[in-house]
């Protein structure tokens, strides 16, 4: 791995919690501003998931330390949930809503 987290390393993380292979959980009820944040297995994600709709990655760290952050991955073009496919997109979307549910209740 790079010394920063890239756009498809932490987008790989997404496509496995996506396919069942990794486990990913949240941690917490939505802020006001749509941030939620989630571990997919060790991996914290803070994403921007408003109105039902998952828009982008906030922020991601590697249970090694390593980081990454929307305004580095932009400079290069893209974020992590930009290169998910739109049925890896709808799993995640899915996941993310009946995850938070569960944390409203």
């Amino acid at each position: 791995m790079s010394e920063f987290l890239t756009a498809r390393e932490v987008c790989q993380r997404l496509r496995d919690a996506a396919l069942g292979v990794l486990a990913c959980k949240v941690c917490e009820a939505p802020t006001e501003a749509g941030l939620v944040t989630v571990d997919i297995e060790g991996w914290r994600l803070l994403l921007d998931f408003t109105d039902g709709r998952l828009h982008h990655c906030e922020y991601a760290r590697h249970c090694d330390g390593q980081e990454g952050a929307l305004e580095t991955w932009q400079r290069y073009g893209t974020d992590p949930v930009s290169l998910l496919s739109t049925w890896e997109l709808a799993q995640i979307e899915n996941l993310l809503m009946a995850q938070i549910n569960k944390v409203a209740r």
